[in-house]
């Protein structure tokens, strides 16, 4: 047999004597913050109003905080809305585009998604699309029309590709820049004077629970509201304007629809955590060294690579791995997701990893979320339980 097929190549059939403490690596929701506990929530406003002044103080704390976390530049308005980073960047789409042409990036799954809604379900006529041919690639953003309205992630929370910064977002655009950043926020450096709208979820880098979405909104975006009304039906979950103005009340804790307030407080408890250990850019950091250990083991492995093609488009969250190995690029399609299945069975089995199958829209692989509430120390001992489940299901397939 040769070399190349051979099993231990990819590591040892022994198993490795010590777990992970915290073996959650789910891309979303994501693992807590390092000591959380459910007694956290204790204080939880329940069974009350929540637009009684007790309730909404929590929900304006929210907005508060996470705008003096992340350092969201002066005039940006913050508020939680219905349906997390779905609902928020969907209320985005509706309420704003039309004004001007549109340009969507799209190079996975959630990029597309927000090209069905503008094509399919907007309807709108102007719409160029900058595509990227397969996972692992960005398309090439120096041909967007910033003359246009943009819609783009920062991060492809399905195939581990983020943008290389903000460069390429000019500052003197005539349309508005509007940014899907859940799997980036908290997470990952960006300039947020680049952005028009920004959306997020609590249950990424936060940790947070789903069903809540934020959007950020600059004054450009603002005054897009007031100068622009969609000839289009808008549901309620989605109306945060109103003759012509900002519904301001959104923005200041008066939210469209009732949040849990289980799931405020365990936001709060989270935005505590981030301050604590030192605000957003310790987060960044976190998230950074993460995907530092990840890349050592990568460069280390003779079966693994990064699924993003360019290392400045590598993400530190949703960290996408392909395998290049011989026996396993000869299996089919079916049989490489049946492969990659029993590996992950394997490891959850064992305790020492949930959730690290790739999203259903990504080639068979890994995908390991490397966000800040992910202790890097327990990242260092899921790599070798990985070189052992893929070593144990080679040998199955009968690579001896």
């Amino acid at each position: 047999m040769s070399a190349a097929l051979d099993p231990a190549a990819a590591g040892p059939l022994t198993k490795p004597d010590r777990l992970p403490a915290r073996p959650w690596f789910a891309s979303g929701p994501t693992v807590k913050p390092p000591g959380w506990e459910l007694a956290d929530l204790a204080g939880a406003f329940l069974g009350r109003n929540f637009r009684h002044p007790d309730g909404r103080a929590k929900l304006r704390t929210v907005i508060t905080r996470s705008a003096e976390l992340l350092g969201l530049p002066p005039g940006y308005q913050l508020a939680i809305v219905p349906g997390s980073d779905t609902g928020a960047i969907e209320l985005a789409l509706w309420n704003l585009l039309g004004h001007l042409g549109v340009e969507v990036c799209c190079w996975e799954n959630f990029g597309f998604t927000w090209l069905v809604d503008i094509v399919q379900q907007l309807r709108l006529p102007a719409v160029t699309v900058h595509r990227a041919d397969r996972y692992g690639a960005l398309p090439d953003l120096s041909r967007v029309n910033f003359d246009h309205d943009v819609v783009f992630p920062w991060n492809g929370t399905t195939s581990g590709v983020c943008v290389p910064g903000s460069d390429w977002i000019p500052d003197d655009r005539a349309g508005l820049t509007i940014c899907d950043a859940t799997s980036a926020i908290f997470a990952m450096a960006m300039d947020y004077t680049k952005l028009d709208v920004i959306t997020w979820s609590w249950q990424k880098a936060l940790g947070g629970e789903a069903a809540h979405g934020m959007i950020a909104l600059s004054p450009r975006a603002v005054e897009r509201l007031g100068t622009f009304q969609p000839d289009r039906p808008l549901p309620k979950v989605f109306r945060i304007a109103r003759d012509g103005r900002l519904v301001a009340e959104i923005f200041d804790g008066f939210t469209i629809n009732s949040p849990s307030m289980l799931a405020v407080e365990d936001v709060l408890r989270s935005l505590d955590w981030c301050a604590q250990v030192g605000g957003a850019a310790e987060l960044i950091a976190r998230s950074r060294r993460n995907l530092d250990a990840v890349a050592r083991w990568v460069r280390d492995s003779p079966y693994v690579d990064f699924l993003a093609e360019d290392p400045r488009t590598v993400s530190s969250t949703s960290i996408c791995l392909r395998v290049r190995h011989a026996a396993f690029e000869q299996l089919s399609r079916e049989q490489q997701a049946a492969f990659i299945a029993r590996l992950c069975a394997r490891l959850e089995e064992c305790g020492a990893g949930y959730d690290l199958a790739p999203h259903r829209e990504a080639p068979p692989g890994l995908r390991i979320w490397g966000g800040p509430t992910v202790e890097t120390a327990d990242l260092e001992l899921l790599l070798p339980w990985i070189d052992w489940a893929f070593a144990a299901n080679l040998h199955e397939l009968g690579y001896e």
